[in-house]
């Protein structure tokens, strides 16, 4: 691993309060590699062999069931990945793979539990960790269950506004037909979602989305920071 990697890993909430002997125990064993896109990581009911860390590109999170494909989430960097099952030493929930190349951090996972049962500081943090990660599946689930396709666009819309700084002019981070899977829809109902938001100043070509009208998107999005966020 490259000593310019470890900083934005050390950065992370779930590294940055360990002892420095600690934490260089841990990366020992750790090393990186660079996927270019499609690349398949992981795949769900695999055993769990080490737990990721991305530092450049995207990954996406996906779950197959009979014969169907769904999108659960989508990792930007620099983040953990999957740290649950790392820690239970259970077989994976989710497959992963990469959306565009990426540079990933691989520690065993054996090293992670050990950490664990050796410094009561990366405990909590790996506790604090899983706490957000539950956090945020709730509300991933309340927004799937408590409003219609249309209302998730458009407060999806809204949480990428507020990620491009509040630009009026940002991109799609993914393809439509992914973003419908995310949403819990299919692409004719997505197609159908993003002319209904077409009154309220919400203009989609490609993957470039314009606000012309904010005030009226909010106003009909209704965001709720139980549901939205910001993550607490």
């Amino acid at each position: 691993m490259r000593a310019t990697d470890v900083p934005a890993i050390r950065a992370l909430q779930l590294f940055c309060d360990m002892s420095e002997h600690r934490f260089d125990a841990l990366i020992r064993g750790a090393y990186v590699q660079v996927f270019p896109p499609g690349v398949e990581l992981i795949r769900e009911g695999d055993a769990t062999d080490f737990l990721h860390i991305l530092i450049d590109g995207s990954v996406e999170l996906f779950a197959e069931w009979n014969g169907r494909e769904t999108v659960m989430s989508t990792v930007r960097p620099v983040s953990t990945f999957i740290l649950a099952a790392t820690m239970r030493d259970a077989r994976y929930l989710m497959s992963a793979r990469t959306l565009a190349k990426s540079r990933i951090v691989l520690v065993p996972s054996t090293d992670v539990r050990h950490a664990f049962d050796a410094d009561s500081v990366f405990a909590r943090a790996v506790v604090a960790e899983l706490a957000t990660c539950y956090r945020s599946v709730i509300r991933y689930t309340k927004d799937l269950k408590l409003r219609s396709s249309v209302e998730r666009l458009a407060n999806y819309i809204l949480r990428l506004h507020s990620r491009s700084d509040g630009a009026s002019v940002f991109e799609l981070p993914m393809e439509k037909r992914k973003l419908a899977s995310l949403l819990g829809m299919t692409p004719e109902n997505l197609s159908r979602a993003i002319k209904t938001l077409q009154p309220y100043g919400v203009e989609i070509d490609g993957a470039q989305v314009t606000l012309v009208n904010l005030p009226d998107l909010v106003k009909f999005s209704k965001p709720n920071t139980l549901i939205d966020g910001p993550d607490t």
